[in-house]
């Protein structure tokens, strides 16, 4: 015991509290499949696996510090192994590995969530930095106009920013929800955001939905934006516009209601929601672009 009382073991608990813990959580059936050829993995079962990961972090979260939680990847853990020189049926080995990817990777920080919270949370952070890495690449490899030389990738995201702006000033009081939607490459890039009245939230969903809507525009790709209203007072209103060069141009109210009731997945019509409003896009006014793209 030192002269002021604390024990060893205080000081031992005391520095427990300041060590981060990172876990690297194998989310779906087929993460963990791709995982049991190695031997030194010693679950044979997803369900059982996930109760043990949630006890390991009660437990962790009891004795203090600072727990992340990133998706560990088989694909790109088996990579880096080969890439490394290193052993991937040890458990050092993966430890590494998620040690490194920590620096990186998207991540949850654990507070206490049940793991049916956390799981939809880190497998949304993962999309949007997977979708946020495409739509900073293609906008840093967009190249110069042919026509005025101007860098494409900075005048789409500059023109974006700009649409972004006049869809909140269009949108005008309340709590907004937008989703911006874009075809590439066969999938769909998707950035939303949640604002109120005309203020851009202060958080990085506005630059990612600036970036997806960005894209759009670099790459003359068609695709378009959903609003979303609501106010205390009123049912909730819905708007669209299509994305059409640099410009977003107004869907009808048909356009909207089509768009909001019809099953994405099968094509088949589902009915509308109650208590919701289904309008024309707004016009933006004034009009933010000539819907030329430079490109």
């Amino acid at each position: 015991m030192n002269r002021t009382g604390t024990t060893a073991a205080d000081l031992r608990r005391a520095l427990r509290r300041e060590v981060s813990s990172t876990i690297g959580l194998l989310a779906d059936e087929r993460d963990f499949a791709a995982m049991r050829r190695y031997r030194t993995f010693a679950f044979d079962d997803h369900t059982t696996y996930l109760h043990q990961v949630e006890a390991l972090l009660r437990t962790l979260t009891a004795r203090g510090g600072h727990i992340t939680v990133i998706l560990f990847d088989p694909e790109e853990y088996a990579t880096w192994c080969t890439e490394t020189g290193t052993d991937p049926d040890r458990p050092t080995s993966r430890s590494r590995f998620t040690a490194q990817l920590a620096t990186t990777a998207a991540r949850v920080t654990y507070t206490g969530q049940p793991l049916t919270v956390l799981l939809p949370e880190l497998v949304d952070a993962a999309t949007r930095r997977a979708t946020w890495e495409y739509a900073t690449t293609v906008l840093a490899t967009a190249g110069d106009c042919a026509g005025c030389g101007e860098d494409i990738g900075e005048a789409a995201y500059e023109r974006a920013a700009l649409l972004l702006a006049r869809l909140l000033d269009a949108a005008g009081q309340g709590t907004h929800h937008l989703v911006c939607s874009i075809p590439v490459a066969g999938d769909q890039l998707l950035a939303a955001l949640h604002a109120h009245d005309t203020a851009l939230p202060r958080d990085d969903t506005a630059t990612e939905f600036t970036a997806v809507l960005a894209t759009g525009i670099a790459l003359a790709a068609p695709g378009g934006v959903v609003l979303r209203t609501s106010n205390p007072d009123g049912p909730d209103r819905l708007h669209g516009w299509r994305l059409s060069g640099d410009a977003l141009t107004p869907l009808t109210e048909a356009e909207v209601f089509a768009a909001y009731c019809t099953d994405a997945r099968t094509g088949e019509p589902i009915p509308p929601e109650r208590g919701v409003e289904y309008h024309a896009g707004l016009p933006l006014a004034p009009n933010p672009g000539d819907g030329t793209a430079h490109h």
